[in-house]
C-alpha cells in the first residue's frame, strides 16, 4: 500500500515495493556496479529493463562504492563469507533471505550460469530465467555442451545478447533439448543527447584493454592524422569502467603511443559524457579484435548520429548492419583508409549519420522491453501449466 513501511528486512531498498504487478528479482554479477559512475553495460541495461511493462523490478547486487540508481528499487549484498565455494556461491547464499521475504515471481540472473542454476535448485517453484551477454562456454556451469543442455532444461526463459552467443550457446547443444531467445541489448534513445554541431573528431570510447585494439586506433591515427589538417583524435576510456580504474603496464603503454601520435587520452568519463562526446563526435571508431558479444558502444555511436568504423567480428554486424564502414582490426592501415574516406566525405558521413539513427531505433529500450515482457509471461504460464 502506498505510504506503507517495507517488509522487515527489506529497509535498505531504495523504495517500497508495492503490490500489484508481478515482481522479477534482478540478480546482477557480485562485482557489477549499478550507480552513476559505477555501472557497465549489465547495470545499464538492468536499469533499462526495470522499464519492462507489467512488471516490477527489484535488483540485487554486490555492495556499491557509492549510491545506487534512485529510480529503481535496489539491495545490496555481501557474498557470504562462512559460505563454501566461490564468489558466486557465497552471493548466492547471502540472498536467500531477501528473496524469501521478497516472494518475486520470477528470477531474472544476468550473465552468471552458475547463480542460476543455485537458485533454481532452492526456488524450484520460482521460473529462473538466465540473461547471457558474453559467450557462455567461458563461464562456470556453460563451458561444456552438457552442461548448456542443464541450463536449457532448469531455467526458463534462457536469453542472449545477440544471435553470435546464441549460436555460440548452441555449439554441441541438441536443438531439441530447449530454445534459446535473442534479446538484443537495447539503448534508451530518449535519453540521447539532441544533434549538436559536428567537431573533426574521430573518437575511441571503451576500455582501454587489448580485447578493444586501442593500439590499432592510435596506429590508424598516426596515420590519418597527417593528412587531416583541423581533424583530432581521442579516447575516452580506463581500464575498467568506474573513475577508480587502475593504471595499469598496458594502459601506461597506450598513453605513449596515443601521445607521439597526437591523439589525446581523457582517461574514465561517466555514461552520460561519453554519450555526449558521441553526438559531437564525427566519426566513432570500434576496433574490437575479440568477438564482442553485441557491441552497445557500436549501438551507442549510431544512436547518436556518429559515422562508425567497426570490426566485422562478433556480434557487431548484427548491431551495425549497413550502418558502418567496417574494418580488420588488426589492420591499422585499413582503419586509417576508412577514416581518411570518411573525413573527406561530408555527404557519405551524412548518410551513414541518417541510417545508424534509424537502425539504432530498433533496439530501443521500449521496444527490447516488450521483447521481454512476453518472455516472462511466457514464464509464468508454463510454471502454471
Amino acid at each position: 500500500m502506498p505510504g506503507a513501511s517495507p517488509r522487515p528486512g527489506l529497509a535498505t531498498w531504495s523504495g517500497v515495493l508495492e503490490a500489484g504487478d508481478p515482481l522479477v528479482a534482478v540478480i546482477l554479477p557480485p562485482r557489477e556496479g549499478f550507480g552513476p559512475g559505477r555501472a557497465g553495460a549489465l547495470g545499464l541495461l538492468a536499469r533499462r529493463y526495470a522499464t519492462t511493462p507489467g512488471f516490477r523490478t527489484l535488483v540485487i547486487g554486490g555492495e556499491q562504492d557509492g549510491p545506487p540508481f534512485p529510480e529503481v528499487p535496489f539491495h545490496a549484498i555481501r557474498p557470504a563469507w562462512w559460505w563454501p565455494g566461490n564468489v558466486n556461491l557465497r552471493f548466492v547464499a547471502a540472498m536467500i533471505g531477501t528473496l524469501r521475504r521478497a516472494r518475486p515471481a520470477l528470477i531474472e540472473v544476468h550473465n552468471r550460469p552458475e547463480i542460476a542454476l543455485a537458485l533454481a535448485r532452492i526456488f524450484p517453484r520460482t521460473p529462473v530465467g538466465l540473461l547471457l551477454n558474453n559467450d557462455p562456454t567461458d563461464m562456470r556451469a556453460a563451458r561444456s555442451p552438457a552442461a548448456r543442455t542443464r541450463l536449457l532444461r532448469r531455467l526458463h526463459p534462457v536469453m542472449t545478447a545477440s544471435e553470435y552467443v546464441r549460436q555460440r550457446f548452441m555449439a554441441g547443444v541438441d536443438p531439441a533439448a530447449g530454445v534459446v531467445e535473442v534479446l538484443h541489448n537495447c539503448i534508451d534513445i530518449a535519453a540521447v543527447p539532441p544533434p549538436v554541431r559536428r567537431d573533426n573528431l574521430i573518437l575511441f570510447a571503451g576500455r582501454v584493454v587489448p580485447d578493444k585494439a586501442p593500439d590499432s586506433f592510435i596506429q590508424a591515427c598516426a596515420l590519418a592524422l597527417p593528412s587531416l589538417p583541423g581533424w583530432r583524435a581521442e579516447i575516452i576510456g580506463a581500464d575498467g569502467m568506474s573513475a577508480t580504474s587502475r593504471e595499469t603496464d598496458y594502459v601506461r603503454r597506450i598513453r605513449l603511443q596515443a601521445a607521439t601520435a597526437g591523439v589525446v587520452m581523457t582517461g574514465y568519463r561517466d555514461h552520460p559524457l561519453v554519450l555526449e562526446a558521441m553526438t559531437r563526435a564525427a566519426i566513432v571508431v570500434v576496433p574490437s579484435r575479440w568477438n564482442e558479444p553485441f557491441g552497445l558502444t557500436a549501438l551507442e555511436a549510431i544512436a547518436c548520429g556518429a559515422s562508425l568504423i567497426v570490426s566485422p567480428r562478433g556480434g557487431l554486424p548484427e548491431v551495425a548492419g549497413d550502418a558502418a564502414v567496417y574494418a580488420n582490426p588488426d589492420a591499422p592501415e585499413e582503419i586509417a583508409a576508412a577514416i581518411l574516406a570518411l573525413a573527406a566525405d561530408p555527404a557519405r558521413r551524412a548518410a551513414l549519420s541518417a541510417a545508424g539513427r534509424q537502425r539504432a531505433r530498433q533496439f530501443d529500450t521500449p521496444v527490447a522491453a516488450a521483447r521481454l515482457a512476453a518472455s516472462r509471461c511466457a514464464a509464468l504460464r508454463d510454471r502454471r501449466t
